[in-house]
């Protein structure tokens, strides 16, 4: 097996190519799509979702037959080419109104929410007038008030109204208010695809209502059956995926004070087990009361959206032999996930980043696994991620790098997500499309293109290897249908302690078993059931965790002093001490001789074959001793260089572990593969080789053009010179250096600073770009005696030309060639 696994490591299957989020964003033309198509192809990219994006002239309506045309001569190529398309399903996003056509059809079918009138009550009744056009009363209740935004629960009581008018009798007892709830339109929108179709502007196009059944039917009969309608016949072979993207329940710039409703929801929510009574807990605060009311409401509405907008859509792909994929609205949705053929969620707006412990803290660092541990116990091959939207640093739109394109693709990958959706690659940068519409470019218009396949194999690699390997994850971690626990878990990532999310649905269905002191659910074994949240702990799964402990399965909950203890129960007193408790009843398979906070591991197994994925996510190197319980000769698979070598790290050998020498510099992302066939050699004692070091600090040249080069001797960022303060592009920088040979083992040249991407030419021979720091190339073959022309092209971002900044860009150096001798 490890010999096909090689091979498919080192040359990768299509299957496991980036889809790219297409913006179709202009006047589309046949040429430019045909281009544009064989253009991603040559880069090895071989799929793509063909996303309509504004920028769209209206001559060319969604879904028209205009439009339809060039989707139909763009999955045409792709069948040329054996590429695969993934259609969207909206005009631009959220989806679920199809540009606004299902409101056209029906008004009634406008995204609808619930808001309450509060009349203070006097002796005399009041008249209620506020009701506008539209509008329906759902129910009119009085209660008395102890603040402003807090209610006495015991006073709720439903009143008559006869002619607009309400009296009843208080007994004398001050602060009653009537309290009218009121279904109304949000007048929500989505942002279109034509200019003055966005947030804000006069024709954007109206939301519908996802909660209403026959709403969702309209949206799938004009956009789905209108797709098939034109392209049946690529259905589940060219096209293989229909992606929904982030349904938003009131639409969006929705009027204030309103929570999401639809019609004949009072009724739906009542069979749910709550009360007409329960409203004013919606809106008014009342001790624990009002917290419960409101996660009861949520779950009805979380589940009347399965039923009329998820559930649907899932079934109508799959009856039409292609996947449905995409994200809910929310970053730890993950109840919606199981109508995913192919979960996924959406990394934007550097939510999660390398600074400031984003990539570990905040509801959006469980995005990642929110769709891989979903698919894990659902047994879905594949989860994704639209991911590097307004990424930029600062906030930046273009300032973007591949370094860091880097960073957040080794956070997905060692979480387990497997298939990329990058977002996005502009069809055209012209004019208001190259900013404020969510850049940067991350394919065709970026600094990157010209060396794309190397992130494409890349991607590859990643996603060959973890797709089908199995996770040794020993704890789960309860969860309900959203709100992921992520305190309870950081010190977990911060020890290198795997764990995967296991929704409370799952955990008390027969999918879930107790076998051999074991939880199992699918490929995956926990010993350890860890709880955040005590409110978790209720009659749906008492007896299921009852059960867990007799079998001893340690059960771990945070402390609460108000919650029903169940007998057995671990308690944890903090959220930091995680970690310390988990290992009490774990054997690790992998440990570090001293902390390292910002080492992140996942332990794979893919068949009888073991690995170890390691990924600094730090801004520092890591140097450490560390404990893998695993015996065996160990390789280096480089899913970056397509390379399989082995290496000597092994310091110890033990009954059943070995000690190793873990290194990983700056950000770097490694793969050991275990040969448990085979015993490792020990290390040898390392003895540093002696370093000559020459320093290229004189006589070089720069220019944006080889006849523009002016001598520049000292190397500044070039964006402080005047005449290139906004400058984006290439800039090249040349000179010629005098080396005598010597008895040599190895030579490197190390660039130093670079800002952003470096291409190197030693004496006519290029050596492969490099796309992110360390900027360090092998040059041992290539240095010659007497004297070397070195020539350096260096790419910034486009965010000095576009955004009129000046970040830092160029070759700063300082520029080095280490001898390195025995």
């Amino acid at each position: 097996m490890i010999e096909n696994l090689k091979q498919s490591f080192l040359y990768p299957s299509e299957e496991f190519t980036p889809y790219p989020f297409w913006f179709w964003n202009d006047n589309l033309t046949e040429e430019k799509i045909t281009n544009q198509i064989n253009d991603f192809y040559q880069k090895g990219v071989n799929g793509f979702v063909i996303h309509p994006r504004i920028g769209i002239p209206k001559e060319i309506e969604y879904l028209s037959d205009e439009f339809m045309k060039y989707v139909l001569l763009a999955v045409k190529e792709a069948k040329k080419l054996n590429m695969k398309v993934i259609l969207y399903d909206e005009a631009m996003y959220p989806s679920g109104s199809a540009h606004g056509m299902v409101v056209k059809k029906n008004p009634s079918y406008a995204s609808k929410g619930l808001k309450v009138l509060e009349y203070p009550y006097t002796k005399e009744g009041i008249q209620l007038n506020d009701k506008k056009e539209g509008e329906t009363i759902i129910s009119t209740l009085a209660v008395q008030k102890v603040s402003d935004n807090e209610i006495l629960a015991d006073s709720i009581k439903k009143v008559d109204v006869i002619n607009q008018r309400v009296h009843f009798d208080t007994k004398g007892e001050a602060n009653w208010v009537v309290l009218v709830f009121v279904e109304t339109f949000t007048k929500g929108n989505i942002r279109g695809i034509h200019f003055g179709e966005d947030d804000g502007e006069p024709f954007a196009p109206a939301s519908a209502d996802l909660l209403n059944s026959e709403a969702m039917k309209e949206f799938i009969k004009l956009t789905h059956e209108r797709y098939y309608e034109v392209l049946s016949e690529y259905f589940g072979d060219t096209i293989i995926a229909m992606f929904t993207d982030e349904p938003c329940i009131m639409g969006r710039g929705d009027m204030t004070g309103l929570i999401p409703w639809t019609t004949n929801f009072l009724t739906y929510y009542v069979k749910q087990g709550n009360k007409e009574l329960d409203l004013p807990f919606l809106f008014y605060r009342s001790n624990d009361i009002a917290n419960m009311t409101v996660k009861q409401y949520e779950e009805a509405i979380h589940k009347k959206m399965e039923e009329s907008y998820y559930h649907p859509i899932y079934t109508w792909c799959e009856q039409h032999k292609i996947a449905q994929t995409g994200h809910p609205h929310e970053s730890d949705d993950i109840g919606f996930l199981k109508y995913f053929h192919i979960p996924a969620q959406d990394i934007v707006w550097r939510w999660v980043a390398p600074e400031n412990g984003l990539a570990i803290r905040g509801q959006h660092s469980t995005m990642a696994k929110c769709t891989s541990d979903s698919a894990r116990h659902r047994n879905v091959r594949r989860n994704g991620n639209e991911c590097f939207a307004c990424c930029g640093i600062d906030n930046i739109e273009w300032a973007f790098t591949a370094e860091d394109m880097k960073w957040y693709m080794d956070w997905m990958f060692v979480r387990g997500v497997n298939l990329l959706f990058p977002h996005a690659f502009y069809y055209s940068i012209d004019g208001p499309r190259r900013i404020g519409e969510r850049p940067p470019d991350v394919g065709p218009n970026n600094i990157w293109w010209p060396f794309y396949n190397q992130i494409s194999d890349y991607c590859k690699r990643m996603c060959e290897l973890i797709t089908d390997a199995v996770n040794q994850a020993q704890i789960a971690v309860l969860c309900g249908t959203r709100n992921l626990p992520w305190k309870i878990v950081t010190s977990l990532y911060e020890n290198q302690i795997e764990f995967n999310y296991l929704e409370n649905e799952l955990f008390t269905s027969t999918q879930c078993r107790i076998e051999g002191g074991q939880l199992k659910i699918e490929k995956q074994n926990y010993r350890i059931i860890l709880i955040e949240d005590y409110e978790l702990i209720n009659e749906s799964n008492k007896k299921k965790l009852t059960q867990c402990i007799k079998e001893g399965i340690k059960i771990i909950v945070l402390h609460n002093e108000k919650s029903e203890k169940i007998a057995g129960m671990i308690e944890l007193d903090k959220v930091e001490n995680a970690a310390d408790i988990v290992v009490k009843y774990l054997k690790r398979d992998f440990v570090t001789k001293t902390p390292v906070k910002e080492l992140r591991m996942t332990h794979l197994k893919k068949g009888d074959c073991e690995f170890y994925y390691f990924v600094n996510e730090g801004e520092e190197a890591i140097k450490t001793d560390a404990t893998i319980h695993t015996i065996g000769t160990i390789e280096k698979w480089d899913a970056m260089l397509g390379e399989i070598k082995k290496i000597d790290i092994v310091k110890e050998i033990n009954e059943d572990s070995m000690k190793i020498e873990l290194v990983l510099k700056r950000r770097e992302a490694v793969i050991y593969y275990i040969k448990k066939e085979t015993l490792p050699t020990i290390k040898k004692i390392y003895q540093e080789p002696e370093c000559t070091t020459i320093d290229l600090k004189d006589s070089w040249r720069m220019g944006t053009t080889l006849d523009s080069m002016k001598e520049n001797n000292e190397l500044i960022p070039f964006n402080e010179i005047e005449e290139y303060k906004h400058f984006s592009g290439t800039m090249l920088y040349q000179t010629t250096f005098s080396f005598e040979g010597r008895e040599k083992q190895f030579i490197e040249l190390d660039l130093g600073q670079v800002h952003e991407i470096a291409q190197v030419s030693l004496n006519g021979k290029q050596l492969k770009a490099a796309l992110w720091g360390p900027y360090v190339f092998d040059i041992s073959n290539i240095l010659i005696n007497g004297m070397n022309t070195l020539c350096i092209e260096v790419r910034n971002t486009r965010s000095n030309q576009i955004c009129k900044i000046s970040r830092t860009s160029g070759l700063i150096g300082p520029v080095r060639i280490h001898i390195f001798t025995k």
